[in-house]
């Protein structure tokens, strides 16, 4: 599949085609972005339609071009209860998700640096997070869609899936600064290697 896209010509060079191996290498990409969009979600409320116009906005409507696409493309993880959708995620596609993924990011930088500085801020004074509206609403909205979507989800404890949570909102406000299209293609890569949550 081929697609004429407005987006950041030079982003979308920085995005070159991954060398995998096998299929299992893929599901971890697959995993990895729904993963990220999750936490996305979960911190900044952002809903399908909220996708939909950063892809517009990114000239990717070729890609991603209604909801049903969306909700196909996300459910090609297969750790998700609904994988019933489309198997298939090509390297085209990943490479736009990645660019919506740090669109949306560098949107939501300040909500991010808040987030994640006062993140630091109770775990130097050994509070828990959950206590803070901020962390606590995050953490809750993540565990939640967690829950609902990951068909996983009753094999993970609590302190695991809030690790995970937390780890991957610290990510987020890497991944939306100027370069962070190209820590987020790196980091899928890294994570085709390895199992995931």
């Amino acid at each position: 599949m081929t697609t004429n896209t407005n987006a950041d010509s030079s982003k979308w060079q920085d995005l070159s085609p991954l060398q995998l191996t096998n299929d299992k290498q893929l599901e971890n990409i697959k995993s990895h972005l729904d993963l990220i969009l999750l936490a996305l979600e979960a911190i900044g409320n952002i809903s399908s339609e909220t996708i939909l116009v950063a892809a517009k906005d990114l000239g990717l409507e070729s890609v991603l071009r209604d909801r049903i696409t969306l909700w196909r493309l996300r459910s090609s993880n297969p750790q998700r209860k609904s994988s019933g959708g489309r198997k298939k995620l090509d390297i085209e596609e990943a490479r736009s998700l990645v660019l919506i993924i740090c669109h949306l990011a560098n949107k939501h930088q300040e909500l991010l640096r808040r987030a994640v500085s006062l993140l630091e801020q109770v775990t130097e004074q050994k509070i828990p997070p959950h206590q803070t509206s901020l962390l606590g609403n995050y953490l809750d909205n993540f565990i939640n869609y967690y829950q609902e979507r990951i068909a996983i989800a009753s094999n993970v404890s609590s302190e695991s899936l809030s690790e995970l949570a937390f780890n991957l909102l610290i990510s987020l406000l890497f991944y939306s600064g100027k370069n962070g299209h190209r820590l987020l293609w790196m980091a899928i890569f890294d994570s085709a290697q390895k199992p995931n949550l």
